[in-house]
């Protein structure tokens, strides 16, 4: 119980630069719930339900749109369909025999950046990190909404856009860290980030959908550094003491 309260507390530190990050982009999705005539109630539970801004923003438009419930649910199915990938590959740190409510918790908890955070932890992952980060950073998503339907229109627009370049120097404090440990680790970063500028630059590479292309470059990168230096399931329970 100790252990787990620790790693609680720890996510919830960890995930305040992603909530605030959050607070602040969500700023504009506010904005686009209000235009489209939903009530706060309304936005802050749709927030609170699906964390992920193309997602939200796609069943925004289609809502203005007047679109069926069948179409948005799919369009956010495949924008969201990276997670299901996220899902399945952070359940691997979890230990061997971990209860299914944790797995299913963790399902509803991924975001790209609590993804990035939770998969850098050393050895076993214990589920009650990311609950912590989630907790911090649903808040802030939610919360965000509302107040940008509330207050959207008192700041101007490129104060609401620079706040969100909180997300940005996020993901540079989660990825430098470990690769200024492991050339290895660099190396697939620099990989990740040439093949990401290729496939948007390319014709027909970059008419994929954004969540197509992470899925794509991840299930590329990722199996070929898994067949070059595979994870020793006992080099990690051994690390852990287990």
């Amino acid at each position: 119980m100790n252990e787990n309260r620790k790693w609680f507390k720890k996510g919830l530190l960890g995930g305040i630069p992603i909530g605030l990050g959050y607070f602040a982009v969500a700023f504009a999705l506010g904005i686009t719930a209000r235009d489209i005539g939903m009530s706060a109630p309304q936005a802050f539970i749709m927030s609170a339900g699906m964390m992920a801004s193309a997602g939200e923003y796609a069943a925004l438009e289609l809502l203005g749109s007047g679109a069926g419930v069948f179409e948005i649910i799919m369009t956010c199915l495949v924008v969201n369909l990276r997670y299901f990938l996220m899902s399945c590959a952070l359940t691997q740190k979890l230990k061997p025999g971990e209860k299914k409510r944790h797995r299913f918790g963790l399902a509803y908890c991924i975001t790209d950046e609590i993804f990035a955070l939770s998969s850098l932890v050393e050895g076993r992952l214990n589920p009650c990190y990311t609950y912590g980060i989630d907790i911090v950073s649903v808040a802030g998503w939610s919360i965000g909404t509302v107040v940008g339907m509330t207050a959207g229109n008192i700041l101007p627009a490129w104060a609401v856009n620079a706040l969100s370049v909180a997300l940005f120097g996020m993901f540079l404090a989660v990825i430098i860290p470990p690769a200024r440990k492991d050339r290895f680790i660099a190396l697939l970063v620099a990989i990740s980030m040439a093949c990401s500028l290729i496939f948007s630059k390319l014709p027909v590479l970059s008419d994929i959908s954004s969540g197509f292309k992470i899925i794509i470059l991840t299930i590329l990168i990722a199996g070929i550094a898994a067949i070059i230096r595979p994870v020793d399931d006992e080099d990690i329970d051994r690390k852990e003491g287990v």
